[in-house]
């Protein structure tokens, strides 16, 4: 399994253009046992994590999609390539986990404890981070479609590596995530993807937005105060009702800026 999340990886980092899609579902086969099923019950988790005696267990590469692991202290457990599709990870502790190439696809991970997180090629599609704390974790990953709300985010680190050109082209995938009421304050989000990301009422404050694409995005009632909008493409964004505009950098600087819906319709 872990030769295949590696290819996975190395396809995308090696697949030029195409890459910025950042399709980590690219020749996964989701409905396999590999994907669907668990090697390991609830039981044997907490037997793990008893016996190693507050240091970080490790689970790297099992099998623990479905699992109700709502509540454990996973505290800076090795995750790394594991499945946990549709596990319960309810208010459970991840701080300083490594989730680096895991899978987390309709994982329910509300109120869960993900501060500074390594979370670089994940994969977590329609899971519920909503009131999760994810502060100074490292998203580079896709969570498309997944419910953020209330989540605390504070600078949160997805912004992509354009030093290095072909770690370059991983970034934050949040397309069509919802953000409404985050509270995003430093994060770094910079060339990452917000395409019709709900950002209603978010709190923006000094996030580096710099070539991001935020095209079909909802900003409205969102803080921007110190935000840096340096082509940021907003074609299509719901820019109304913004607190601190006027302390925005770079707001002159966005992308398609006609195209952007600055008033509510009656």
């Amino acid at each position: 399994m872990r030769r295949l999340a590696l290819s996975f990886m190395l396809a995308v980092l090696a697949a030029g253009p195409a890459a910025a899609e950042q399709d980590l579902l690219l020749g996964a086969d989701m409905a396999s046992p590999a994907m669907t099923r668990a090697e390991m019950s609830r039981a044997d988790v907490e037997a793990l994590i008893k016996a190693a005696d507050g240091t970080p267990v490790d689970l790297h590469d099992k099998a623990l999609s479905g699992l109700d692991l709502s509540g454990l202290n996973l505290r800076g457990a090795n995750l790394r390539t594991a499945r946990l599709n549709k596990a319960n990870l309810r208010g459970a502790d991840l701080s300083g986990a490594n989730l680096e190439q895991a899978w987390f696809i309709k994982a329910d991970l509300a109120g869960a404890k993900l501060a500074e997180a390594k979370m670089f090629g994940i994969t977590a599609r329609d899971a519920d981070f909503s009131g999760a704390d994810l502060s100074r974790s490292m998203p580079i990953g896709d969570f498309k479609g997944a419910d953020m709300s209330g989540a605390t985010l504070i600078d949160l680190k997805g912004g992509a590596d354009i030093k290095n050109q072909s770690m370059g082209l991983m970034r934050a995938v949040f397309t069509s995530v919802n953000l409404s009421g985050a509270n995003l304050k430093g994060a770094n989000l910079g060339r990452s993807r917000l395409e019709y990301a709900n950002l209603k009422d978010a709190n923006l404050t000094d996030v580096v937005l710099m070539g991001s694409d935020l095209s079909g995005a909802n900003l409205t009632g969102a803080t921007v105060a110190g935000a840096d909008f340096r082509n940021v493409d907003v074609s299509g964004a719901r820019l109304i009702d913004l607190r601190g505009q006027s302390a925005a950098k770079d707001w002159a600087e966005r992308v398609n800026i006609d195209r952007a819906i600055t008033q509510a319709s009656n």
